[in-house]
């Protein structure tokens, strides 16, 4: 007998759209210009390279919140007949770039401490960089929290975040810096400083560059163990088999599903599709599933676990 594929049922459920942060990265964004003009200016007037340099990395942040801001206004766009999925993927592109862009301004600053390091480092303003500092750190932090409820279930929002609490420890360290500075007179303690600062800041930014990197290859998104889900689409009512399982992120807050079901002696069943739809997003969060459902009458060419 022929091969019958029955009709295809498609799930959306919207209850799991992006957050708007519209609002969240035109405050960051501002506020951190700001600071950078700060750090620029008072860097000069104090002789301090460190404040410049903070300055720096801190532009490197207005741009990362620009660009993740672009990212997550370009996934709430709506599908077009060519992009049928709309532009969700910009965020997952979005969140590349803020890890690239992280790990180069990270590394200038590494490779600044080093040559601090070889050189002796000239004599610093303590004082001036002290406040502005720790302005630094208060305006870092707030900003960061402005992110804080979004970073676990959007990559995105999480790159911000990374990017604003980072650049809180970064003043904090210059901070410390600054005052024992101030009472030792040992300047080389500023590069030291920075080179364990930046170390931390590639820790953790090479967690966001893994996931973003992951997403963008459509590999199964953190959180959703796909031997479960086979498991559990196994062990619906009259599947003896599941095959051509597709689990990936549409962006980074969205799982998409494909599978094919085989139901023998099965009919259209709106009723089981759309049950299975829905523990797709209970059980796993799931929120667009694609169930094709065969009666295995006829081989698919899809069932090899080897065939995309």
């Amino acid at each position: 007998m022929a091969h019958t594929h029955h009709p295809s049922h498609h799930a959306h459920e919207h209850s799991h759209a992006p957050q708007d942060f519209s609002a969240a990265f035109a405050i960051g964004a501002s506020l951190n210009l700001g600071l950078v003009i700060a750090q620029v200016v008072y860097g000069l007037r104090s002789n301090s390279l460190a404040l410049i340099s903070d300055g720096v990395h801190n532009f490197s942040d207005v741009l990362g919140l620009l660009l993740a801001w672009g990212g997550s206004w370009l996934a709430t766009r709506r599908p077009t007949a060519t992009r049928t999925y709309g532009y969700r993927r910009a965020s997952i592109l979005a969140a590349l770039g803020n890890a690239s862009l992280l790990l180069v301004a990270t590394g200038g600053l590494l490779l600044e401490a080093a040559q601090r390091l070889v050189n002796a480092p000239p004599e610093v303003a303590s004082g001036t960089v002290l406040w502005v500092a720790l302005a630094g750190i208060v305006i870092n932090t707030a900003t960061a929290l402005l992110f804080l409820r979004g970073r676990e279930r959007d990559l995105n929002i999480r790159g911000a975040f990374i990017h604003m609490a980072g650049d809180a420890a970064v003043s904090a360290g210059v901070v410390v810096v600054a005052l024992l500075i101030g009472q030792t007179g040992l300047f080389w303690l500023d590069p030291l400083a920075s080179i364990a600062i930046g170390v931390v800041i590639l820790w953790s930014s090479w967690g966001l560059l893994r996931d973003g990197l992951n997403l963008a290859l459509d590999a199964v998104p953190a959180g959703v163990d796909p031997a479960a889900v086979a498991a559990y689409l196994a062990s619906l009512d009259g599947v003896t088999e599941v095959h051509d399982l597709h689990i990936w992120g549409m962006s980074t807050t969205e799982t998409a599903l494909t599978a094919h079901l085989v139901r023998p002696g099965s009919q259209l069943d709106d009723v089981f599709l759309a049950m299975a739809a829905q523990e797709l997003e209970h059980r796993f969060g799931i929120q667009h599933a694609t169930i094709q459902i065969e009666t295995g009458e006829g081989e698919c060419r899809l069932a090899p676990a080897n065939v995309v």
